[in-house]
């Protein structure tokens, strides 16, 4: 029980670092929390300082849960990437560095998909950049993504409650991180890639 208390901190505090914040900071971008979506993430750091920028910010939060993965597996094989995977997407939303104020953990989870379970994450990929292409939301893209790998891992591991708890968790959290998206889906109302904060 300790390696994995020790495995989630170590996750929740690579989580806990973030990107966004940092190098918006460095570029001498605005503070992340007062513009756009005022989350801290990729994508609004793609909206308000450009596509370099939000590529940036989204390659370095992969990493960060991919190594915590890494870590979690190496440790304590899949439990212990399951354990590190919740951590850091926790750590991202809610950052202990960065006043608890973070993403909605989209990066890290597509990392965390990858390092637990792949098959279901690749094709959930292409499913996910499908619909992106399709509509330009990406918020229905990452719902979707989300959803889905639920579903698809829920089914090949129908006899593991521990596996099942953890993706209902997991993508879980990443649909409640977008309650707001989902009512601006319903309204009709939801900004398009590409365009400006309304």
């Amino acid at each position: 029980m300790m390696n994995y208390v020790i495995i989630a901190v170590i996750a929740y505090l690579l989580g806990s670092i973030s990107f966004g914040m940092i190098v918006a900071k460095l570029k001498g971008g605005p503070n992340l929390r007062e513009v756009g979506s005022k989350n801290t993430g990729a994508t609004n750091v793609l909206r308000v300082m450009g596509v370099k920028t939000g590529l940036i910010v989204f390659v370095l939060d992969i990493l960060k849960a991919l190594i915590a993965c890494i870590i979690g597996r190496v440790w304590m094989d899949l439990n212990g990437a399951m354990v590190a995977g919740l951590a850091v997407v926790i750590g991202h939303n809610w950052p202990c560095f960065f006043q608890f104020k973070g993403g909605k953990g989209v990066a890290s989870t597509l990392a965390v998909m990858l390092m637990t379970f792949p098959i279901p994450a690749i094709i959930c990929y292409v499913v996910a950049i499908a619909l992106i292409a399709t509509t330009k939301y990406v918020s229905l893209g990452s719902i979707t993504l989300a959803a889905l790998f639920a579903v698809m891992v829920i089914a090949t591991n129908w006899a593991n409650w521990l596996v099942i708890v953890w993706v209902i968790a997991i993508s879980g959290l990443l649909i409640w991180r977008h309650h707001a998206n989902i009512g601006r889906l319903l309204k009709g109302t939801e900004n398009k890639l590409g365009s400006k904060k309304k």
